[in-house]
């Protein structure tokens, strides 16, 4: 695991053991270490951790228009949280599987929205629940024609995926922020980013 191997080499880390718990959908694994305070005092710490790899999102946007394509999937862990029937509006985002951040959010993109993605510009890096998981997103912008759509997108089918393509205009998007009707983190980071520093500055860089 990445964050482990990182953390071994740290100043304030010394690994005591680590456990693995589970490898059957990602990696979960229980750490026991040494942590050393701002004081000096080393303290003993025990975490999990669980790495399902780093990943890339991007929004789409055309500023003509001032809209943005977005997506509708299922997600389970929100259905068991509260959300009533689990479908999360989302940027399309994937994980890197041993991809160079472009090259996955290209290829993404493309499966998931139809749209063929001509040079996408990366905005930030995050870690997004760094409690628990050591998933980092890699946050990318992109600019859409119409004519940059190449197919319906949809996703996967093999992989259990059954996704809906959105294209809404920004202003519409963040009232859905407001409403609650968009409640992902990363969807609600870009789409704020996109209104912060507004669409043609978005295209320029």
């Amino acid at each position: 695991m990445s964050g482990t191997q990182s953390s071994s080499t740290s100043n304030r880390v010394r690994i005591i053991e680590e456990r693995l718990l589970s490898e059957d959908w990602y990696v979960l694994k229980k750490t026991t270490f040494e942590y050393r305070c701002r004081d000096g005092r080393w303290q003993k710490q025990s975490r999990e951790t669980y790495d399902r790899g780093n990943g890339a999102v991007l929004l789409l946007f055309n500023v003509e228009h001032s809209t943005v394509v977005l997506i509708r999937q299922f997600r389970f862990p929100t259905f068991v949280n509260g959300c009533n029937d689990g479908l999360l509006v989302e940027a399309c985002a994937g994980l890197l599987d041993g991809e160079e951040p472009h090259t996955c959010i290209r290829r993404e993109a493309e499966e998931e929205t139809g749209f063929r993605v001509r040079s996408p510009r990366k905005i930030l890096e995050a870690f997004m629940s760094p409690g628990s998981v050591t998933e980092k997103l890699h946050f990318f912008v992109a600019e859409y024609e119409s004519q940059d759509r190449v197919s319906a997108g949809g996703g996967d089918t093999a992989e259990g995926e059954d996704i809906e393509v959105l294209e809404l205009s920004l202003a519409s998007a963040l009232q859905m922020i407001r409403t609650g009707a968009i409640q992902d983190g990363k969807t609600i980071m870009l789409l704020q980013y996109a209104a912060l520093v507004g669409m043609d500055r978005l295209r320029d860089g």
